[in-house]
């Protein structure tokens, strides 16, 4: 799912000069830990393909029993409002999915693009979504961009003009290029939905007061630490799991800033995230440093390819996790990371023991790495449950499951689908 969003309901806090790092979003009020700080419906969006067929393409609900649209025959709703409500949009792709045929194939930022140039078209006054932080005020970081990354952006305009030419007058391409970065400096790659507004607003911190989560189209924001009348407050753009120089590489690469925020500045977790063996002999500091670059240079690989159907990825996870541990301690982020992509590969061969085995051996340590409240932390917790039900194991099943939900409570708040599900899970073993 991808969107940009509109602002609702942000009593509480205000719009402010941050020291240092420009426009920023502050509490004027109290928030204690699970308390929904604002909430945001979407100005724009799209559901992913891979999405179609699962979720409504309006509210994006997951259920059985979606209705297609009768013209294209890929796009489902739940009931006839829902499509009723998308189809000053979803026209927009209709026709032209019906004319291309297999060949209709723009990305999901061609697409979200081609959607905020429709709304702009017939919207005439400030929107909601602009109370706090105009369309326009999205950085696009365009002085930033790389050789790599303008190519795409013009990559990304021709497809735009390709696929939607006959159905939208288009601005020129200056205007298309800062549209392009806009929309994408704006991406929630966890969510797959881009930052709201107001969300937006928020800068980032690898100790973060507040965790995004989303209900249907609507994000929701919620305090995971104690928040005093003027706090900033601070949203996480990236995964925590990884040491300060990683995650400052990535939020140099994707956002063009370094943080500076406490965590960042007293390092106080790299050394559990960067634990090495007990040796006899410990390692030398170049030996260390060379497992580290093959470590960075195997994640990276694994993280522009999805490899579970290839027949020598369990291999490849083996052989690496062998070279890491022959320097790095099980509870090192970077051997983490080979497991967690093992366990994966265990959960598509239905290795439900080894699946198993390995989540036992992260859980513990992501506990420790991440902030509190963390919904990766809640996602292992619910794999592992599930995997104990499974296995006939219903005691560590529910226990893992409790655990799970104790964390999404707090971080989509009680009454979120999701919470009633697991709960009823529960429920349903007593």
């Amino acid at each position: 799912m991808n969107g940009l969003m509109k602002n609702e309901g942000i009593a509480g806090t205000e719009r402010f000069a941050s020291p240092g790092k420009g426009r920023g979003l502050r509490a004027v009020k109290h928030f204690a830990v699970g308390d929904l700080v604002f909430a945001c419906p979407a100005y724009s969006y799209v559901l992913t393909v891979n999405e179609r067929g699962a979720h409504c393409e309006y509210c994006f609900t997951r259920k059985e029993g979606l209705s297609k649209c009768g013209k294209c025959k890929q796009a489902y709703y739940c009931e006839i409002d829902c499509q009723k409500g998308d189809w000053p949009m979803h026209k927009l792709e209709c026709t032209a999915m019906c004319s291309y045929g297999e060949n209709w194939c723009p990305s999901e930022t061609v697409r979200l693009v081609a959607r905020i140039i429709m709304k702009q078209k017939v919207t005439t006054e400030r929107t909601q979504s602009e109370r706090l932080l105009l369309l326009s005020e999205f950085e696009a970081h365009l002085d930033k961009l790389d050789s790599e990354k303008n190519e795409m952006n013009q990559t990304d305009i021709a497809a735009l003009h390709h696929f939607y030419s006959r159905h939208i007058d288009f601005p020129d391409d200056q205007t298309l290029t800062v549209l392009f970065g806009q929309t994408l400096s704006s991406f929630l790659p966890l969510s797959s939905l881009s930052r709201p507004s107001s969300v937006a607003l928020m800068n980032h911190s690898c100790s973060p007061n507040v965790i995004v989560t989303y209900k249907g189209t609507v994000a929701e924001v919620r305090a995971v630490q104690d928040i005093q009348p003027g706090d900033e407050i601070f949203n996480s753009y990236i995964d925590l799991l990884y040491p300060t120089d990683d995650r400052n590489e990535r939020l140099r690469d994707s956002y063009f800033f370094t943080c500076v925020c406490n965590e960042c500045a007293t390092r106080s977790k790299d050394g559990g995230k960067m634990a090495l063996q007990k040796l006899s002999s410990p390692p030398q500091p170049e030996e260390v440093r060379k497992m580290v670059h093959y470590a960075r240079n195997v994640i990276e690989e694994f993280r522009r390819a999805k490899h579970y159907k290839n027949i020598l990825f369990p291999t490849i996870c083996e052989l690496s996790q062998e070279k890491m541990i022959s320097i790095f301690a099980d509870t090192n982020v970077y051997v983490l990371h080979m497991m967690y992509q093992a366990m994966g590969v265990c959960l598509y061969m239905q290795d439900w023991d080894g699946a198993m085995s390995y989540g036992e051996k992260i859980i513990q340590p992501y506990s420790v790495h991440y902030p509190a409240y963390s919904l990766n932390v809640a996602s292992m917790y619910l794999k592992l449950g599930r995997l104990y039900l499974g296995l006939e194991r219903k005691t560590q099943g529910v226990k893992a499951l409790k655990k799970a939900i104790a964390i999404m409570e707090v971080a989509h708040g009680k009454d979120h689908h999701y919470v009633t599900e697991v709960k009823q899970e529960v429920e349903e073993l007593k």
